[in-house]
């Protein structure tokens, strides 16, 4: 289905109306994030497994209205692939989360469309936290905690 949009500019419009798509989006991350963070105190990490790759959540400020989280792969089966990072602001009023530093570039290209390569798109902030929810998921799907990492509470 195809709707045509009578007057104001398309670029603008078009941005416009994605902002509640990206609001939503955020909101449905912050939920996700909660299910996966350890304990929100300064230096808590938990250890998560999806496939064979292991990633680390890391807890890296607690204020009175934010939780700033890192996740990091620890190693990568490839040397080409590099190390993935993604810094991560949870806003507790907002009840959002957002990426707020990431270095994944030269491993995960959304389609920017641009003739300069070096250019980003002008969605990659919703594609970075699409990318965010993706991982998200996939860790509530089908990662696994490493048994060791409750080890001190009767599990084992």
């Amino acid at each position: 289905m195809h709707h045509t949009k009578h007057g104001g500019k398309d670029g603008i419009r078009g941005y416009v109306q994605s902002l509640p798509k990206y609001i939503t989006l955020c909101e449905r991350n912050y939920l996700r994030a909660l299910k996966v963070l350890p304990e929100e105190e300064v230096g808590a990490r938990r250890q998560i497994k999806i496939g064979t790759m292991d990633f680390f959540i890391l807890i890296e400020s607690v204020e009175k209205y934010t939780t700033d989280i890192k996740i990091t792969q620890q190693h990568s089966l490839s040397n080409h692939l590099g190390l993935f990072e993604l810094a991560v602001r949870l806003y507790h009023d907002a009840k959002v989360a957002e990426v707020i530093q990431h270095n994944y570039h030269q491993r995960v290209k959304p389609s920017y469309g641009y003739p300069n390569p070096s250019m980003h798109h002008k969605d990659e902030k919703y594609q970075l936290n699409a990318f965010l929810g993706d991982w998200l998921s996939a860790c509530a799907e089908s990662g696994r905690v490493p048994l060791n990492w409750d080890v001190n509470n009767g599990l084992v």
